[in-house]
């Protein structure tokens, strides 16, 4: 699948950046691989198999959780609340909801919790109001930035898993991959925006970086044992979200109440929205290139109304595999945790899949005119660098627009294709952490310009 041109000639917003970041740009000019993207080492080259010294485990694995209030991390800690004899809980850290996080506290005693500078009075006294039941334990403290930066590299332990939402979750993931962590990660940002950073860096540091998004746990499963060279393609199963039986003229109608109808399940409105402009395809696609090394002309996208098959692969002698299950988040979470192990689950938490009530699956081919943004997102792929991560900026400011009733539902196609257009004369293809932050900043403020909205600024 061939990805857009931008076109160079589109009207482009002057942004105020450094010296040291135009002087990096022009210096890094020409770092390109022959498929078009970044120069990075594969997080899972084609195959994945356990370390060479790996013994099963006899004792609890040790994590931190960041995020450990939101989606991501409560459904990590009800893994944890099942199994104790496999994981343990170290550190945690939340953002602002200090009621969730008491209750977490007093559950799995952690050493060490970190929360918003803001509300670390609120927490304190919390703690002191029910100090009794804690009897005697106290956690330390930290806060901010440096706060998830600590949790995420606290000493003892093994794996951090990243559930925090955005170019926030980038510094204590690097801080964690430093302190020689595996990374858990269900933090998009961390590959579609930071892969050109955050890869060689977890190759420094001989860390994993293990996939908890459904659709990439599902390709991991898939290619272990696999023997070099024999990955030959990979196939993403989309939904097709809210508007996948609308025709395309319909579209231009289309208002934020039909976008949120997910037709299999309830999920928050942004990733809803993503399902139905099949964006969130688009940006797996990058993620995809990034933890396996494949070629973007060798991952394709296809229609899965019955969300059934998470994702597959094609192996080089023109074999089919595919990872099945009901939908359910915890399923990769898990997987992530227990890597290489597999976890015994009860029938009662976990049901098994169910061939006969499953009933038919099938399969269509996506419609590029009715989602423009697999050409857009295959476009940037391939543009590499800063490029993936304006993308997927300028799609969540686009989005917000949208949600609130500022711009159409088409309008969000013209807005991030604009701003990744915009940004091609200060693309930079070996980006720093700075440069990543400060181009994701770039393109929310670029399509708050055009669209009237908002913008929160990156931590």
């Amino acid at each position: 699948m061939k990805g857009t041109t931008m076109r160079a000639s589109a009207r482009r917003v002057p942004c105020e950046k450094s010296a040291q970041v135009t002087t990096r740009r022009k210096k890094s000019v020409g770092v390109r691989a022959a498929n078009g993207g970044d120069e990075v080492p594969a997080a899972w080259p084609g195959t994945a198999a356990p370390p060479a010294n790996y013994a099963k485990r006899t004792t609890p694995k040790p994590i931190s959780i960041l995020g450990c209030t939101g989606s991501i991390g409560t459904q990590t800690l009800d893994i944890c609340r099942e199994h104790p004899e496999s994981f343990e809980v170290k550190a945690l850290s939340a953002g602002s909801n200090v009621e969730l996080l008491l209750d977490q506290i007093k559950e799995f005693k952690p050493e060490l919790v970190s929360i918003k500078e803001t509300k670390v009075g609120e927490l304190k006294e919390a703690l002191g109001s029910i100090k009794s039941e804690l009897g005697g334990y106290v956690p330390e403290i930290a806060a901010g930035v440096d706060g998830m930066c600590e949790v995420a590299a606290f000493p003892s332990v093994e794996a951090t898993v990243t559930g925090i939402v955005g170019c926030a979750g980038l510094q204590p993931t690097v801080a964690a991959i430093k302190a020689g962590k595996d990374i858990c990660l269900a933090n998009k940002e961390t590959l579609i925006a930071g892969g050109p950073f955050v890869l060689p860096l977890a190759k420094e540091h001989g860390i994993h970086i293990l996939p908890a998004d459904s659709e990439h746990s599902a390709l991991f499963q898939c290619i272990q044992g696999l023997p070099e060279g024999g990955l030959r393609r990979i196939i993403l199963t989309a939904s097709g979200g809210a508007f996948r039986d609308w025709d395309v003229e319909r579209l231009k109608t289309a208002k934020v109440s039909d976008a949120l109808k997910h037709p299999n399940w309830d999920m928050g409105k942004k990733i809803t929205i993503d399902s139905a402009t099949l964006m969130n395809k688009g940006l797996e696609v990058i993620e995809a290139h990034y933890l396996y090394g494949t070629s973007y002309d060798d991952i394709e996208i296809v229609i899965h109304p019955q969300s059934i098959i998470h994702s597959m692969v094609e192996t080089s002698d023109s074999s089919v595999l595919a990872q099945l299950g009901w939908p359910d988040m915890r399923l990769p979470i898990l997987y992530t945790l227990s890597w290489p192990e597999r976890q015994m689950t009860s029938e009662e938490t976990w049901p098994r899949l169910d061939f006969i009530k499953m009933g038919d699956l099938t399969f269509r081919e996506p419609d590029n005119k009715k989602y423009p943004s697999m050409d857009i997102a295959y476009a940037a792929g391939r543009a590499g660098g800063t490029m993936t991560g304006v993308l997927s900026a300028a799609n969540e400011q686009a989005v917000e627009a949208f949600l609130n009733e500022q711009i159409g539902y088409l309008d969000i196609f013209k807005h991030v294709e604009q701003a990744c257009e915009a940004h091609q004369n200060d693309l930079v293809t070996a980006p720093t952490l700075e440069d990543i932050v400060h181009y994701d900043q770039w393109a929310r403020d670029f399509v708050a310009e055009q669209t009237g909205t908002k913008v929160p600024q990156v931590a």
